[in-house]
């Protein structure tokens, strides 16, 4: 016995110029010749997906930031991890940040590279005797700080910068937490307790890295109700800095501040729940724009820099 199939014959077609497509032959990407500008190098990417969303991100930014709008980096401890803390201060000192929001472990990275040059552990191997975390200097150091930071009433980011400025610590330059404490650009630190290798050091003070950190909250909070018109930059943080901005933003438009046209950007290698939902989603409800820029930071960060210092220097 043969099953039956459907009819053909009565299928009904349509002719190609009449259908819609997504892709055109002017949207395609171009062969870019050897030399080229970052600018042409933007402008060979297809007009498609993240080729558009890149392009249109750099041009948002650099618009934003020419007519007087604040920039804000949120940002983990990766960024640093991969190299990236120079752009950061080369940002902060051209003027293109109005602020800089780090997690825990972004001040331990910080502090080692501003120390010794050099920072980032095995863990797993170091974790086998554990003696992961344990580097003298960077608990004394930092808990220190905070201690200091409380004490004189700043908060924990400013607190760190000030004390690697202040010890004139070898490679400084690569602080991004000197770099904001040098120009008065507010680098501020929101710690998650127990999540930071200097928690686990018998000089932690709890109650100072909370008053600290809490200020920095008060601090960034301040800066997001100005950030009408701007824009925030999520670079690789997950969870902490998504929370910590969508509440400083709820905080901002609760004491009557306007912030609706806002441009959110998150970049990371992969993409997360929080960021989508803290950071490009739910603030940009009101107006302005929410991009994803997927990929590495290592690649993904420069280019951005690059293009849009070209495109901010543009006559």
């Amino acid at each position: 016995m043969k099953y039956r199939e459907i009819d053909l014959s009565r299928a009904h077609t349509h002719p190609l110029a009449s259908r819609p497509s997504k892709v055109d032959a002017h949207a395609l990407g171009r062969p870019l010749a050897a030399g080229a500008s970052v600018a042409a190098l933007l402008d060979s990417l297809p007009d498609l997906l993240a080729g558009r969303d890149l392009r249109e991100a750099v041009r948002e930014l650099a618009r934003r930031r020419r007519a007087g709008g604040a920039i804000l980096l949120g940002m983990g401890a990766h960024p640093v991890k991969v190299g990236l803390s120079p752009l950061i201060v080369d940002w902060i000192e051209r003027d293109v940040l109005a602020g800089v929001a780090m997690n825990g472990a972004g001040i331990v990275h910080d502090f080692e590279l501003a120390l010794v040059g050099r920072t980032s552990e095995e863990v797993a191997d170091q974790l086998a005797d554990g003696s992961f975390g344990m580097s003298e200097e960077t608990g004394a150091f930092l808990n220190q700080a905070a201690r200091e930071g409380a004490a004189d009433g700043i908060g924990l980011g400013q607190a760190v910068g000030r004390k690697i400025l202040a010890a004139r610590l070898p490679r400084a330059e690569l602080s991004i937490c000197a770099a904001g404490a040098r120009r008065g650009v507010p680098v501020t630190v929101h710690v998650a307790l127990g999540t930071d290798v200097v928690h686990m050091h018998p000089s932690a003070d709890g109650a100072a890295i909370g008053e600290t950190s809490l200020r920095d909250f008060r601090i960034l909070a301040e800066q997001v109700a100005a950030l009408e018109g701007g824009a925030f930059l999520n670079l690789g943080s997950a969870v902490i800095l998504p929370e910590v901005f969508l509440k400083a933003l709820n905080l901002a438009r609760n004491v009557g501040r306007r912030v609706a046209d806002v441009l959110t950007l998150d970049m990371d290698f992969q993409r997360h729940y929080r960021p989508l939902t803290n950071v490009v989603a739910r603030p940009t409800r009101l107006g302005g724009r929410g991009i994803h820029l997927t990929g590495h930071h290592e690649i993904m960060f420069p280019l951005l820099c690059a293009a849009l210092r070209e495109e901010m220097e543009k006559p």
